[in-house]
């Protein structure tokens, strides 16, 4: 099975509740390498560009508020099955649906502060973690 990456981003409610070492720890734990990550304040419009996919959406604005109400933690994840495995570790984007142990229903308020994003494909998780990081800072598997 071949390598894929997924971006992960702990939402501005995970940094505010000071999770981010926590929702790291069982990241890593699971087996996923960080191969980028940084904290960072997204503008309005740079949660749109993001976001995009979802305009049309009755969410997008109450979601791209949300998003750059404060900082969050963009983090270019790698491992065998990744999009998948990585969605598990979350569980469902409606916390009280989450699957017991996941980490949106240890950590999460609500389906609009769910912690984390996770992308939804391996097309999107290259295209989204591009989004962060340009290619020549996301390090290589050494």
């Amino acid at each position: 099975m071949a390598l894929e990456r997924t971006l992960a981003i702990l939402k501005p409610d995970c940094v505010r509740k000071n999770l981010i070492g926590e929702v790291i720890k069982r990241i890593q734990d699971a087996g996923f390498t960080i191969r980028a990550m940084k904290l960072v304040r997204l503008s309005k419009s740079e949660a749109e560009g993001f976001y995009a996919v979802h305009k049309d959406r009755p969410f997008f604005g109450e979601l791209t508020t949300f998003m750059s109400s404060g900082p969050c933690v963009p983090i270019v994840l790698e491992k065998e099955n990744a999009i998948a495995d990585y969605r598990t570790l979350i569980g469902a984007t409606n916390p009280a649906e989450a699957a017991d142990g996941t980490i949106r229903k240890l950590f999460a308020d609500s389906v609009g502060e769910n912690i984390a994003h996770g992308s939804d494909s391996v097309e999107n998780g290259l295209i989204e973690s591009a989004y962060f990081f340009p290619e020549h800072v996301v390090v290589a598997n050494s």
